[in-house]
């Protein structure tokens, strides 16, 4: 079966496969706060969320006081944890010993929070897991293996695992849009837009001996494509903090960008003992709180 998200409104990688080797990482969060082209971090706010030797990543706010995560358990097994930041707890939204659920996020409709679940037979698809702990189901039955993704329009610009990677948007079954091809791994909506932004590897220079790849976007609604200066060198993960800026990270530091300016600016470093190198991260402006990804030494 072939479901859209329409159903919301009548209820009231480098191969990134997901099961690829994984380094031990952790949770940190800082108050922060975004305000036009600038980005305040309240230093000695740092906490960690999680504290184990093992895989706790792919942040996502969920609302205005949970977050969500993809967490391993000492077997292997990958499942979705919710965590409430009023309360300090968490509770597992998946717990499915013969499945892996990764990259979680927040439907349009608020109703589920979607994931990319590695199936027993090792297919990689979308599927939504109601908030409200109901059973899950099958978004997109024949787009597989599916790596990454965002959300526009209750439906998905998915990051499609191949030689090269493709990124599609399904208008319809019998209507989907390749965007484009060889994307990085960070598929991200721009905030208050039509527009799908990524990683483009096919428009690449070269500053101080290292490779650096554009951001491009691709408006969904008037289907055109958008340019946005490029990423940071080494560096693929982003996010925006508002309409018009960008995040991005190199070791411990985290830098912003303007969409319409090329130079990125530091906006400080996380220092947290025994860890190292910020990977994803996540902004929520109403907490005024960025969580952040970073390995164990």
């Amino acid at each position: 079966m072939y479901k859209t998200l329409t159903l919301c409104i009548f209820i009231l990688f480098n191969t990134f496969s997901a099961t690829q080797a994984q380094t031990a990482t952790d949770l940190i969060v800082i108050d922060a706060k975004a305000t036009g082209s600038k980005l305040k971090l309240e230093s000695g706010t740092e906490k960690k969320i999680t504290d184990r030797n093992l895989y706790d990543n792919q942040p996502n706010f969920i609302n205005e006081e949970q977050l969500a995560f993809s967490a391993a358990d000492d077997k292997g097994n990958h499942d979705i944890i919710i965590y409430t930041f009023t309360s300090n707890k968490f509770v597992n939204l998946t717990k499915t010993p013969d499945l892996n659920e990764f990259s979680p996020a927040i439907t349009d409709c608020g109703l589920y929070v979607s994931a990319v679940t590695v199936e027993e037979d090792g297919k990689q698809r979308l599927w939504l897991y109601p908030t409200n702990f109901g059973e899950p189901e099958l978004l997109y039955d024949d787009i597989e293996p599916i790596g990454y993704y965002d959300w526009y329009d209750n439906k998905a610009a998915m990051f499609v695992l191949g030689q090269p990677n493709t990124l599609v948007y399904p208008y319809a079954k019998e209507d989907i849009l390749t965007i484009s091809q060889q994307v990085g791994r960070s598929i991200k909506k721009r905030p208050k837009t039509s527009v799908i932004t990524y990683i483009d590897k096919n428009d690449s220079q070269e500053i101080d001996g290292e490779k650096v790849f554009a951001i491009k976007g691709f408006d969904l609604e008037k289907k055109e494509s958008h340019t946005f200066g490029y990423a940071l060198p080494a560096s693929e993960d982003f996010i925006w903090l508002n309409k018009n800026l960008l995040l991005m990270a190199k070791g411990d530091e985290l830098f912003i960008r303007k969409a319409n300016k090329k130079e990125w600016i530091s906006v400080g470093t996380i220092k947290q003992d025994g860890y190292e190198n910020i990977s994803r991260m996540a902004y929520s402006p109403k907490l005024k709180k960025l969580v952040v990804v970073m390995e164990r030494k």
